[in-house]
């Protein structure tokens, strides 16, 4: 399979004709998702189109090895976990795959990544291993190539100062955080930064008291002086990103697709417009799972864009047998 394909995906039919290739070639050769495909009675010879295909639980990352084959050394992304739950492994066999699917991703909705000075503010990640996020992230600034681009940790004061300074310079900028740091820096350091790209990657829990998007990008946009705040859709679990310019609505790059589950039956596809759990396709993961059932509620509109309306508590989530193979 050319991987470069993957990339110059154009239109609903060419999604699908490769979606049935990568489930083909995920079936035979990943044999955690080929044991669950057969436990659903959905093997290779009964998927004929895109409806047929599983979305394997993203809690199987948790407990067993996703991944095609055999790769030599993979690359191993883990999640930040919370206190008394395992941390989901993501084995990437091939690096490059994540590396074109977040540059591609991210020039296709922004330009190019050399037009921007960028700055991160992401603590909890940098203080840890193994974050997909810090991965993209770093590759991101090095492209930049701009030499104010960079991470701050906790030194906000500084990161206010390079804001104002880059502001004057009239220079393109995005400040990417996960959600509760970019709280914080805008309650404790306000800067009016009117054409700045405010970006968060989402990450409350645990942090901060939760709180709705709504109220999360009104304190942000007052605090940054900016009419709008951009999001990263991402997760351990996935090579692809998906991005919103505002009000919570999500794009997917042409390889990457959001389906709507229905909560009472985890096998049956919700027309657009109806809440349920979200299922991802990410034609990027091939030598791991491309289609994967997450814990997130959400909503697909009619022109392909998603929103994300909140997570399922383990109470909620219904077909548990599925999962015990």
């Amino acid at each position: 399979m050319d991987t470069n394909d993957l990339f110059q995906i154009s239109g609903d039919l060419d999604f699908s004709s490769r979606a049935l290739e990568v489930y083909r070639y995920q079936y035979r050769n990943n044999p955690t998702y080929r044991e669950f495909c057969d436990h659903l009675g959905r093997g290779e010879s009964a998927v004929h189109d895109l409806s047929g295909i599983p979305f394997l639980p993203i809690e199987f990352f948790r407990s067993r090895q996703v991944v095609c084959g055999h790769p030599p050394q993979p690359v191993v992304f883990q999640s930040s976990g919370t206190t008394g739950t395992r941390q989901s492994h993501h084995y990437v066999a091939d690096i490059g795959l994540y590396k074109q699917s977040f540059l591609r991703a991210f020039e296709l909705f922004y330009g190019p990544v050399a037009d921007y000075c960028i700055l991160a503010l992401l603590p909890s990640y940098l203080e840890r291993e193994g974050s997909s996020l810090i991965y993209m992230v770093r590759a991101l600034i090095k492209r930049s190539g701009h030499p104010e681009s960079g991470f701050y940790l906790h030194d906000l004061a500084a990161l206010r100062d390079r804001l104002l300074e880059l502001r004057a310079m009239n220079k393109k900028t995005l400040l990417l955080g996960v959600s509760f740091a970019l709280l914080d820096f805008a309650e404790r350091y306000p800067v009016p930064i009117p054409g700045t790209i405010v970006m968060e990657t989402g990450g409350m829990k645990g942090r901060k008291k939760e709180m709705v998007r709504d109220e999360l990008h009104r304190r942000l946009k007052k605090g940054f002086g900016v009419p709008t705040i951009h999001s990263e859709y991402g997760m351990t679990e996935l090579l692809s990103q998906a991005y919103s310019e505002g009000e919570g609505r999500f794009r997917c790059p042409p390889w990457m697709k959001v389906l709507i589950r229905d909560p009472e039956d985890p096998l049956s596809i919700l027309a657009a417009g109806k809440a349920g759990g979200v299922n991802l396709i990410d034609l990027a993961n091939l030598h791991s799972c491309s289609f994967i059932a997450t814990q997130d509620l959400g909503k697909v509109y009619n022109d392909g864009s998603f929103e994300i309306l909140g997570r399922f508590d383990h109470s909620d989530i219904r077909g548990c047998n599925l999962m015990v193979l």
